[in-house]
């Protein structure tokens, strides 16, 4: 099994930052992809960001391009979204999750196998 702990979620004004955190543990392997996706009240989950298993390749939604960055640390099993710029629309429940035996980022929620719990974003203006 796989468990995946999202961290570092909360309150913060528009224009300001927040990093999440996403600790990996478990039967992940050695190569698997990271995202981030987001759900707001009455929406649809809708993905943020992704990485490449080792780091190398990226991919972002148009509408975070430019503001988040996506990262991992194997050594650490852990994957990271800085959010800058953040504006109360970014406002949602983060979720990482992972695709294990993949190599290139994936952007569709069903390429997805295992996901965290979730941790809540919300941005005031």
């Amino acid at each position: 099994q796989v468990q995946l702990v999202e961290s570092g979620g909360g309150l913060v004004q528009a224009g300001g930052s927040l990093r999440l955190s996403c600790a990996a543990s478990g039967r992940t392997g050695s190569m698997y992809v990271m995202g981030w996706f987001r759900q707001a009240p009455g929406k649809e989950r809708e993905f943020v960001a992704a990485i490449s298993w080792n780091g190398d390749s990226t991919a972002y939604a148009d509408l975070v391009k430019g503001r988040f960055t996506i990262s991992r640390d194997n050594a650490k099993n852990t994957g990271y979204l800085q959010m800058n710029s953040l504006k109360p629309e970014d406002a949602a429940v983060y979720y990482c999750a992972i695709a294990r035996l993949q190599a290139a980022p994936k952007v569709a929620v069903l390429d997805y196998d295992y996901w965290g719990q979730g941790t809540q974003v919300t941005v005031s203006s």
